[in-house]
């Protein structure tokens, strides 16, 4: 383990339980315990994936994209043809009430994809603009449609049923990579794992039951093998035809050992020998091939001691919905700086339309962020957590070189600067001169009761530097 990963691990294992903020919390995102209690992270062994890893864990801020045929309907991803009895994925629509004819007209949405807004040059410089650094975009979904161009099967948006195909830029996935690479980002391909479509996990033979293969495994042995062996060559394929790949972003933790197993182990060598480093991200599998934690519309109630990332939606669904309701700007700069001072990165979801473009309120959303970004990124980038992580509505990071930044989170809002901060007064004292981002250096006051105050001038107050959240700069001495 390298230095600085140590040190890492260090100061979360010392950190024991954290309580959390005392501030108000945000609606939005549940706020909770259950993953500081997991148990059984393993730190990776191959100096390239550490390297990768450590890399990763600077950037901070990334984007995730939901997409596929679905968004023609407008409905939730993939979901609405699994059989199982949940409210959030019941059908709607004329085919509702028969099962069979709706997966009919789900599949056939293939015949009528037609995205004809695709630019992924428009979603980069938004993204870029916005402060985030890295993307995940879904290659294939659990309703088995490809957004790149496989040869394991033809439900893919490159097939000739979809009018898309005739499109230069059609295989989707490889023009968002390359875009999004040329834009400075780091490259994270989101796989399904289940595929529904294909006939080696849901087997025409049976109706499907639920998520898992409809089949008896065990029973039929050579048709799982040839699942096991079609999931191989399509991530084969990404791995190979795709450019440089930094995340391996696997769903669908029903795929595991013993019932479901397609040899993760040998599956993560198999890709690391065509992208040497890379982070293989096998969602809620704890072992050697979860090189992250990836809590969901969550934001976790305190440090936690290993390499995590919130994946959040911007609205309230992951693909896209027609008038969704979207998190304020607030909302959402709170969230990052709480997630980045409990250790963690944000990877926020915006689901394109059937068109390929973004709802105007993301636009609108991934503006306002980079308008706070451009002052405050300082505070988030290639920082780590620092005692006492968060007290009250304050979060704190800090840089390698000793720099602490106390960032003040508006309780809401409508949140204003105050007249005067508070300072740890243990943090205060090292300080050779405290600044406010965005506006300059600012006067220090007495310490009581281990606070320093810290005075915010008039000038600032009345036009401050950003809204929702104030990062405050402790600069330590040069030795």
């Amino acid at each position: 383990m390298n230095t600085a990963l140590k040190s890492f691990v260090g100061l979360a294992l010392s950190a024991g339980v954290l309580v959390p903020a005392t501030g108000a919390q945000e609606a939005a995102a549940p706020v909770g315990n259950k993953h500081a209690m997991s148990k059984g992270y393993v730190w990776p062994t191959d100096p390239a994936v550490r390297k990768k890893l450590e890399w990763w864990q600077g950037l901070k801020f990334g984007l995730l994209m939901h997409w596929g045929t679905y968004s023609q309907w407008g409905i939730v991803e993939s979901w609405s043809i699994c059989p199982e009895d949940e409210a959030w994925c019941r059908r709607r629509g004329p085919y509702a009430t028969n099962y069979f004819a709706y997966q009919t007209a789900y599949e056939n949405l293939l015949t009528t994809f037609n995205p004809v807004k695709f630019n992924p040059e428009h979603w980069a410089a938004a993204a870029k603009e916005a402060g985030m650094r890295y993307v995940v975009f879904t290659t294939k979904h659990h309703d088995g449609f490809c957004m790149f161009d496989t040869a394991q099967t033809d439900y893919k948006i490159t097939s000739d049923q979809c009018p898309f195909h005739t499109n230069p830029r059609a295989n989707v996935a490889k023009e968002v990579f390359a875009t999004f690479r040329e834009a400075g980002f780091g490259i994270g391909a989101y796989f399904s794992k289940p595929d529904w479509h294909s006939p080696f996990y849901w087997w025409p033979y049976f109706p499907p039951r639920d998520r898992n293969p409809n089949y008896d495994v065990t029973r039929y042995p050579d048709r799982w093998k040839q699942f096991k062996d079609f999931t191989w060559s399509q991530i084969e394929e990404l791995m190979t035809g795709y450019g440089p790949i930094d995340l391996l972003w696997l769903d669908g933790g029903q795929v595991r050992p013993p019932r479901q197993d397609i040899d993760m182990d040998g599956l993560a060598a198999m890709a690391r020998q065509h992208q040497p480093g890379l982070l293989v991200v096998d969602r809620t599998v704890t072992g050697p091939n979860e090189n992250y934690c990836t809590p969901e519309n969550e934001v976790p109630g305190q440090l936690l001691p290993y390499p995590w990332e919130t994946c959040m939606t911007m609205a309230n669904s992951w693909s896209y919905v027609p008038n969704d309701s979207y998190k304020s700007t607030g909302t959402l700069v709170r969230h990052l700086c709480r997630i980045v001072a409990r250790g963690g990165n944000l990877l926020l979801n915006i689901g394109p339309g059937p068109d390929g473009e973004f709802d105007p309120v993301a636009y609108a959303r991934l503006k306002e962020i980079g308008e706070w970004m451009k002052v405050n990124s300082e505070a988030i980038y290639d920082t780590k957590p620092l005692k006492p992580y968060e007290r009250g509505d304050y979060a704190f990071t800090a840089k390698p070189d000793g720099t602490v930044y106390a960032i003040l989170l508006a309780k809401n809002d409508n949140g204003t600067l105050p007249e005067t901060v508070s300072i740890p007064a243990e943090l205060a004292a090292k300080a050779a001169k405290i600044s406010l981002l965005g506006y300059g250096a600012l006067a220090v006051g007495e310490t009581k009761d281990g606070e320093t105050v810290v005075v915010v001038p008039g000038a600032a107050r009345a036009k401050p530097p950003c809204a929702h959240a104030w990062a405050f700069r402790l600069e330590v001495p040069r030795s």
